[in-house]
């Protein structure tokens, strides 16, 4: 089983998708309960929703669905949203709080030990080689992590989420500058509703390699699914809704190779 997929390319921007795997090992499928099984909680589409929409854009893609392991999870099990509802690092429950695993088949902290060396590391040992690659040829790379996730989780937050879901971790993982830039190319358009760090401020993969002063900027964007996919099963990917927000999402990746590009994330 392939754990993660590289595809290098000559943009100052790296896309992440540590969530739209859905690879399971068999034996850890068998332990799965039904709910489990039905991998809910997929960033469904995701690869196809971004697809070709940036050229040269670096993709980090993680094959393993999250229930095996969450690749943006700290992989000290620390929560990012301490005193709220959310999913550990390797989930025991859904987004809607139902357990996944067969009674007395949950992992054990060995085997969250062996899951992390064997799933977590690489992903990020390739997302951290493609980054310090391409901060190098361009003297800066934006990370851009791509995420999606049902409207609405009333475990997890209330009423129905925004379309756009801009994380920066409080505007301290990237300049100001991509900030504003991705906003306001959110908040110009009518049919589509936005806010920054609001429920979602970007998981650990933001925190982790947001780090402006040293030329890497890392920013989060939680899509609400009904944007573009049916959010019941079979989730059904939607043509006729992607290919709305598809050119919205092309000119956010437009807009932060440029800005990369101009030398204004150097000075």
């Amino acid at each position: 089983m392939s754990v993660v997929e590289v595809i290098s390319g000559t943009s100052p921007v790296v896309l992440a998708q540590p969530h739209g795997g859905t690879d399971v090992p068999t034996d850890l499928m068998a332990r799965l309960n039904p709910v489990g099984q039905g991998l809910s909680d997929t960033d469904w589409h995701i690869a196809r929703l971004y697809d070709g929409l940036l050229d040269g854009a670096t993709i980090v893609r993680a094959h393993v669905h999250r229930y095996v392991i969450d690749a943006n999870r700290d992989p000290a099990g620390a929560s990012l949203y301490p005193g709220q509802n959310t999913t550990t690092l390797c989930p025991i429950t859904d987004f809607d709080g139902k357990p996944i695993w067969l009674p007395g088949q949950g992992p054990s902290a060995d085997e969250i030990d062996a899951r992390r060396t064997r799933y977590h590391a690489p992903y990020h040992a390739a997302l951290a080689e493609e980054l310090a690659r391409v901060e190098a040829q361009h003297g800066v790379a934006i990370l851009y992590d791509c995420h999606s996730i049902r409207s609405e989780i009333p475990f997890l937050f209330d009423g129905t989420l925004p379309v756009f879901n801009i994380g920066t971790n409080s505007a301290q993982s990237c300049a100001a500058s991509i900030e504003e830039a991705v906003r306001s190319i959110c908040e110009a358009r009518n049919d589509f509703d936005t806010v920054a760090n609001g429920r979602f401020k970007g998981g650990w993969t933001t925190r982790n390699y947001g780090q402006p002063k040293a030329g890497i900027h890392a920013i989060q964007m939680e899509l609400a699914q009904r944007a573009y996919m049916q959010e019941t099963p079979p989730w059904r990917y939607a043509p006729d809704r992607a290919n709305i927000l598809r050119p919205v999402l092309a000119e956010i990746l437009t807009r932060l190779d440029h800005l990369a590009r101009s030398g204004i994330l150097n000075d």
